[in-house]
């Protein structure tokens, strides 16, 4: 039961999935927050280019064949994944075919998974699968680039692999389980782009033309069985990372199954050596983000836990001090993307919903 498969999918399938999603996303009408992008099919991570366009990662809705075998069920594929711009205020899916695999049973959808402009009008996605990379060959061609980095040209509509990320877990398997990949958390740097891969418990580090390097593993470690007994391995789970001020990679981990209120962790990271935590207590973290002041924004996609059936999330500001605020949580569902800009949050919300997923900006006290 506790193959490191059983990521955000064990809890929809488990607590998540027996919860109620909103109908509609809850930002009312004299809420300070504002709507930027609505409509969106399960929207995860999202990023500003250098000319101001937001660019929004949507998992898709997946399809009805084929259907795969999976630890807790089937996934079926169907090339429902894009990406949507956001510009001048106005929204328009730029890349349309990519794949995606719904969970069938639950909410949960794999798909494109972040996004990172690199400023010269490309832009890099990683495609999410969380199965093992085999199974992709029973996919059609196109359905293949699951568990994969492309780079995209937005003004075209096209994309091209970069790397195969479910290939080098199946090839090197950097933390040595059962193969599993899905390449979640983006950064995209001078020397390449850095890859979170949530089902392969490790930081990937790609170079052109698409040499995969590990830059760090994330071991499991014990904590208490909820329904009682010895305590059980819990999987790491890195699904975010980002550069710090200070040079660093840092990451944030959602946890793998018990998935425990205040489990994850943030590590920072320097390539060669072992992930160093500097901040826990949080719970089920899916992004975290700098601020112009280096504070820390951290963003749970369950506050009260991915097992505890509230779909309530938050975003927290974690200052130099070590202080910690509640930005917002109240209206906060299922969120699964955070950027920051102009003293606003944007979060993706109800990053599981299909068709009514949105982004928002959230105004960030001075």
């Amino acid at each position: 039961m506790f193959r490191r498969t059983m990521i955000i999918g064990t809890a929809l399938s488990t607590g998540l999935g027996l919860a109620v999603l909103p109908a509609t996303p809850a930002v009312s009408q004299d809420s300070p927050w504002r709507v930027v992008a609505s409509g969106l099919d399960s929207p995860r991570g999202l990023a500003f280019g250098p000319n101001g366009t937001l660019y929004v990662a949507e998992a898709g809705v997946g399809g009805t064949s084929p259907c795969l075998p999976h630890p807790l069920g089937q996934i079926c594929y169907g090339a429902t994944g894009a990406v949507t711009e956001v510009k001048r205020g106005h929204q328009n899916r730029v890349l349309t075919g990519l794949p995606s695999f719904a969970l069938q049973g639950t909410p949960e959808v794999f798909g494109p998974s972040d996004v990172a402009p690199n400023g010269s009008g490309n832009l890099y996605v990683t495609l999410g699968l969380g199965a093992d990379p085999a199974i992709r060959t029973a996919l059609p061609p196109e359905g293949r680039t699951a568990a994969t980095l492309v780079r995209a040209k937005p003004s075209k509509g096209t994309f091209r692999l970069v790397a195969d990320i479910g290939g080098f877990e199946l090839s090197d398997n950097p933390d040595g389980g059962l193969p599993d990949s899905n390449p979640q958390g983006l950064l995209s740097t001078a020397g390449g782009q850095v890859v979170a891969d949530a089902g392969g418990n490790s930081l990937l580090g790609v170079r052109q033309p698409g040499r995969i390097s590990t830059l760090a593993v994330f071991p499991p470690r014990l904590v208490p069985n909820p329904f009682g007994g010895p305590d059980i391995p819990m999987q790491a789970v890195p699904t975010t990372v980002t550069r710090g001020p200070d040079g660093a990679l840092y990451v944030g981990q959602l946890t793998g199954f018990p998935f425990p209120v205040g489990g994850a962790n943030v590590y920072r990271v320097e390539p060669g050596g072992q992930p160093e935590v500097v901040a826990s207590g949080f719970t089920n973290i899916i992004d975290i983000a700098f601020g112009p002041d280096h504070s820390l924004y951290v963003l749970e996609i369950a506050h009260n836990g991915l097992l505890s059936g509230d779909t309530t999330g938050a975003l927290i500001r974690l200052a130099k001090d070590g202080s910690r605020t509640v930005i917002a949580s109240e209206g906060l569902t299922m969120p699964t993307g955070l950027a920051l800009r102009d003293g606003k949050a944007y979060v993706s919300n109800c990053g599981v919903c299909a068709d009514i997923g949105e982004v928002i900006a959230i105004p960030l006290p001075g």
